[in-house]
């Protein structure tokens, strides 16, 4: 084949030789060769009116409804099963832990993490509210993103004894921590 030939004379080319030979093709099986979708046998395709068939893309689409029949069919039944729950005040509910890599276990009581921590009382309704601040103490910090802490109370006073000498230890209850991270 020569390859100056123009499209229009190819398409007659291929017109008067393989269709005179072989008769028109009525559908041709095609994994996207680029031939195959090229403007060329797609307008050739047109005419003849014959039938270009993508398997691989036909496959996928079949592959992608059986799949989404499947999980709409799973949700369907997951759903009869939920029920909404709602909670009023003085009700008792379990809150649940996030769980992160490399954090340590919330209150440390066991070998496994908790899921849920509780029962905790619900004190009172909260809607959500765009307008509502939550109010927040100012914290100082510098430049070097440092800020100074401040001491609240002595909450208890120890000493240590080692072999020659006694270190007396101090327990200092800070500004914005709780009784439990006292140092």
């Amino acid at each position: 084949m020569r390859t100056d030939f123009s499209m229009q004379k190819l398409a007659k080319l291929y017109f008067f030789e393989i269709v005179r030979l072989h008769g028109v093709p009525v559908s041709i099986i095609s994994d996207r060769n680029p031939c195959f979708t090229s403007q060329f046998w797609q307008k050739l395709h047109k005419a003849l009116g014959s039938h270009l068939d993508f398997k691989a893309e036909d496959k996928v689409r079949l592959i992608r409804e059986h799949l989404k029949m499947a999980s709409d069919r799973k949700k369907s039944y997951a759903d009869l099963k939920r029920k909404d729950i709602e909670f009023s005040v003085g009700n008792l509910a379990f809150l649940k832990v996030l769980q992160w890599k490399k954090v340590l276990r919330f209150g440390r009581e066991g070998k496994l993490s908790p899921r849920f921590i509780g029962p905790y009382r619900i004190l009172k309704r909260y809607r959500s509210d765009p307008m509502y601040i939550v109010p927040m103490e100012k914290i100082e910090v510098r430049p070097d993103l440092t800020f100074k802490e401040e001491s609240v109370q002595i909450v208890g006073r120890d000493i240590k004894v080692l072999r020659r000498k006694s270190i007396p230890l101090v327990k200092v209850l800070w500004w914005n921590h709780s009784t439990k991270e006292a140092t």
